[in-house]
């Protein structure tokens, strides 16, 4: 005969669901590669940045008055045998452009990029347009790449005679693949004696622990902690021609990341994101809430026919205030995040009376992290 399981079964099954639930929240985080943590000394991204022009848009170019579009259009005409004067152009469908683009490392001749373009005039939108040869420089002022191609613009924007309609960004397009290396940026890489690791986020610990996976990894090796982000190793010398398979080796080492317990706090958008280290020591929170509606009105009083009387508004105001009665919360001396977030929703406050209740706990002395407002 088929058993029915009891209540008390039931409430047991859910007890040990909802434990397993909160201590697999509660687990550390597992170890993260070295690739996610630190870049490698020398492996960085360049900034190219160039001048160009975009044509073909749908009379939502730079006005006549903008100068510089009328001169370089000028120019680029006077290179193609076309002499006309910079005065005598109409550039609504041209719109003077900046393109920036980031150059990778290690990017060899012929690579394609992907480019962004961003109007300097008074142009009203992209849409549309298509972008001439532009070279791309950096600070050294040699070019780096050659863009050229039709843009994509994630919005648009239509305007009438007394009324606008617009949707995100419409004067900033993107071009994918829109632009080709011409050169390469040298690094030294073959060779080196030694290798530099840079942590993304500087942490005493975190930079100790990087050196000790390092050597445990490659054996006489002599990597150590030269301060808060930075690690230096001594390449053995069978890697030193070969220094791709060593990092490639480094990068998968597996590196259990300290970070310092932070709240960070948007007051823009009510945005509050409380790291994994935050502590809270004993603290009783009461948070109540004051409401209060003010409501105007009139009341006329219109004298009789035939009378000599005149007509009175009197102003009426109506004024209600409600005051929350929440109790005195203890919040007990926490031991992890999950702790701070049971304490603080069973207080039932909005992310906006967060920002101002961490901010109390703070003052009081019994939030142990750093509280950043962005």
């Amino acid at each position: 005969m088929k058993k029915t399981p009891t209540i008390g079964l039931i409430l047991a099954s859910a007890v040990i669901l909802s434990l397993g639930l909160v201590l697999s929240l509660a687990s550390p985080l597992k170890a993260i590669r070295l690739k996610e943590l630190a870049t490698f000394e020398g492996v960085r991204v360049n900034q190219i940045t160039g001048y160009g022009l975009v044509v073909g848009l749908n009379g939502t170019g730079d006005k006549d008055q903008t100068g510089f579009t009328r001169q370089s259009l000028s120019n680029l005409l006077k290179r193609m045998d076309v002499a006309i004067a910079a005065s005598a152009l109409k550039v609504k469908n041209v719109a003077a452009v900046m393109v920036t683009a980031d150059l990778p490392p290690f990017v060899k001749p012929g690579t394609k990029i992907d480019i962004l373009v961003s109007s300097i005039g008074d142009a009203t939108s992209l849409q549309g347009g298509t972008l001439l040869v532009s070279a791309l420089k950096g600070l050294d002022n040699q070019v780096y790449a050659v863009a050229q191609g039709p843009l994509s613009v994630g919005g648009f924007a239509i305007t009438g005679q007394a009324a606008t309609v617009q949707k995100n960004h419409p004067t900033v397009g993107r071009i994918v693949q829109g632009a080709t290396v011409e050169r390469e940026v040298p690094i030294r890489w073959q060779g080196k004696e030694t290798l530099t690791v840079k942590l993304g986020q500087p942490d005493f610990t975190t930079a100790a622990r990087v050196a000790e996976a390092i050597n445990e990894s490659l054996p006489g090796s002599a990597a150590k902690p030269l301060d808060a982000s930075t690690v230096e190793l001594a390449v053995p010398q069978n890697f030193r021609e070969n220094l791709a398979v060593l990092v490639a080796d480094l990068e998968n080492l597996s590196v259990d990341p300290d970070y310092v317990g932070k709240v960070i706090i948007d007051e823009r958008t009510g945005t509050v994101v409380v790291g994994e280290n935050v502590k809270l020591s004993t603290v009783a929170v009461a948070h109540g809430t004051l409401s209060v509606q003010i409501r105007e009105g009139a009341q006329v009083s219109q004298p009789g026919p035939f009378s000599d009387g005149q007509t009175v508004v009197t102003p009426e105001t109506e004024i209600n205030v409600e005051e929350g009665a929440d109790n005195l919360l203890l919040i007990e001396r926490s031991t992890n995040i999950n702790d701070v977030v049971k304490a603080l929703n069973a207080i039932g406050v909005t992310p906006r009376d967060l920002i101002m209740i961490f901010q109390a706990i703070k003052a009081a002395g019994a939030l142990h992290g750093e509280l950043e407002i962005i």
